[in-house]
């Protein structure tokens, strides 16, 4: 059904299509007997709850950063059986974004480009709706979860115009709007649709940044988990640095990886690549690399530092494959795109 579906779907604007599906879905969530319907159609059971950093995911299949950037779409999300939701990427100021289009599909790739820009509401606008959502505790819902029991990550960066050598300012605010409503952060300095956002993973730069929120974390009554999110562009002497860093900053995870600015070994056209322009390219062409960079760093680390698996994962036997690799959890994001509402009971069902 979906498969036909998306057919019809393919054949719009991808950004306009997400905006569309995902306002179809909150309507039809307003009327309970649908929202409840969909839950129990779509809804992995709920048997294997996973606890990480002591807190309790409904299960290991989350939704990755920047499908609900500005935190609109919770109810409709957790209906459709994710574990876990994470918001963002939230900057201190709100902004545009890059100009459209900057959302593309490569089909004969099972994958997507995008430019987005850390286009989102503003800090305060997404913590208020956060506030508003944990405070919604209206008994028993969708498949006997609760909006407290959602897990949320709150993934923050720096505004567009912030210089790198202020960055850690606007992690800062993030980290202290967020604080009470989020589960857990993801630093984002990984994205290549900001101009200079990268250079902040050199070790110095990131040691800046990341020790200040340590500070500032442990300074807290219960300190939250924080994660650093890196690029899959990495070589093994930067991922060496990164590892190294983490653990004299005692970073409790990394989520690996983020969109790759590669173009190599591609089925679509190279003109229709040439066409599209710069991106972070995501989905199935990351699948490899992605479980690369999980089993490297599982390794080097002896399974001390916990890994969130982002990359290609389409299927079960995709998401098999990075708990294999050394990942206590996985996020999708082109996966859901590609497969469709059934894919976190899929993943769940298959999981080994």
């Amino acid at each position: 059904m979906y498969q036909f579906l998306r057919a019809i779907l393919f054949w719009f604007d991808p950004e306009a299509v997400h905006h569309f599906s995902m306002s179809i879905l909150k309507i039809a969530c307003n009327v309970r007997w649908i929202r409840v319907l969909l839950a129990k159609t779509f809804s992995p059971p709920n048997k294997d709850i996973i606890y990480l950093w002591n807190i309790p995911f409904q299960n290991k299949v989350g939704l990755g950063a920047g499908f609900d950037k500005n935190a609109l779409y919770l109810r409709e999300l957790k209906t459709l059986g994710f574990g876990f939701i994470e918001i963002g990427t939230v900057t201190p100021q709100p902004q545009k974004g890059n100009e459209k289009p900057r959302l593309f599909r490569l089909v004969k790739d099972n994958a997507l480009i995008n430019r987005m820009g850390f286009n989102n509401d503003g800090v305060k606008v997404v913590a208020e709706r956060l506030k508003l959502w944990k405070s919604d505790l209206e008994g028993i819902t969708n498949a006997g979860i609760t909006n407290a029991q959602l897990i949320i990550g709150g993934n923050i960066g720096k505004n567009k115009h912030t210089p790198n050598e202020e960055a850690w300012r606007d992690y800062e605010i993030c980290f202290g709007e967020l604080y009470d409503w989020v589960d857990y952060f993801v630093v984002n300095v990984s994205s290549p649709n900001t101009p200079g956002l990268r250079e902040l993973q050199e070790k110095e730069s990131l040691r800046k940044i990341l020790s200040h929120l340590q500070y500032l974390n442990k300074k807290q009554v219960a300190p939250k988990p924080l994660l650093l999110k890196i690029a899959p562009d990495l070589v093994q002497p930067q991922i060496d640095d990164v590892i190294e860093l983490a653990i004299e900053i005692k970073l409790d995870g990394l989520v690996v990886a983020n969109t790759t600015i590669s173009r190599a070994d591609l089925k679509t056209p190279e003109q229709q690549i040439k066409s599209i322009g710069a991106g972070g390219l995501s989905g199935k062409p990351l699948t490899e690399r992605s479980s690369a960079m999980v089993r490297y760093i599982h390794q080097k680390t002896k399974g001390q530092l916990p890994i969130i698996a982002s990359g290609g994962i389409f299927t079960a036997a995709d998401a098999n494959e990075k708990i294999t690799a050394g990942a206590s959890l996985i996020q999708v994001w082109t996966g859901f795109i590609y497969e469709g509402p059934a894919i976190v009971k899929r993943i769940c069902a298959g999981l080994k």
